[in-house]
């Protein structure tokens, strides 16, 4: 009984953290709520994150920073929708951005709801829907 409840109670507590709200892209980009806020998450459910040193329509971030804030790669053909739009990587790749900024992830996030990139250097910063 004990476990049973235990597991109750942690299951209402992560619906309470982390509620789907509503997709965009085609399910690329989606919002969950995670403390209080509506936070752009992937398809994954990871939370997205922005870079202060890349600009509107430009990313900044290559090579060890990538590796560590993976971009969120558009599939081929993808187009852009409302505030999500496209950013050409030097790759060749294009990756998603909000309202212009381009979208990361965190390898140290480690299952959705976690927003351990959050602040990170004082330059990264949970993508929050507004």
């Amino acid at each position: 009984m004990k476990l049973a409840v235990t597991l109750g109670a942690a299951a209402l507590a992560l619906f309470a953290t982390a509620a789907i709200a509503e997709d965009y892209v085609g399910g690329a980009i989606k919002t969950m709520e995670i403390a209080g806020k509506e936070v752009l998450v992937g398809a994954n459910d990871m939370t997205l994150y922005t870079f202060d040193k890349d600009a509107v329509g430009v990313t900044n971030c290559y090579d060890k920073c990538a590796e560590n804030w993976p971009p969120l790669i558009a599939d081929a053909g993808a187009t852009a929708e409302g505030d999500f739009t496209l950013v050409d990587r030097t790759d060749g790749s294009k990756m998603w951005a909000y309202k212009g900024w381009p979208l990361y992830f965190w390898v140290k996030d480690e299952k959705p709801g976690d927003t351990t990139g959050d602040m990170v250097g004082e330059v990264w910063h949970t993508a929050v829907e507004k």
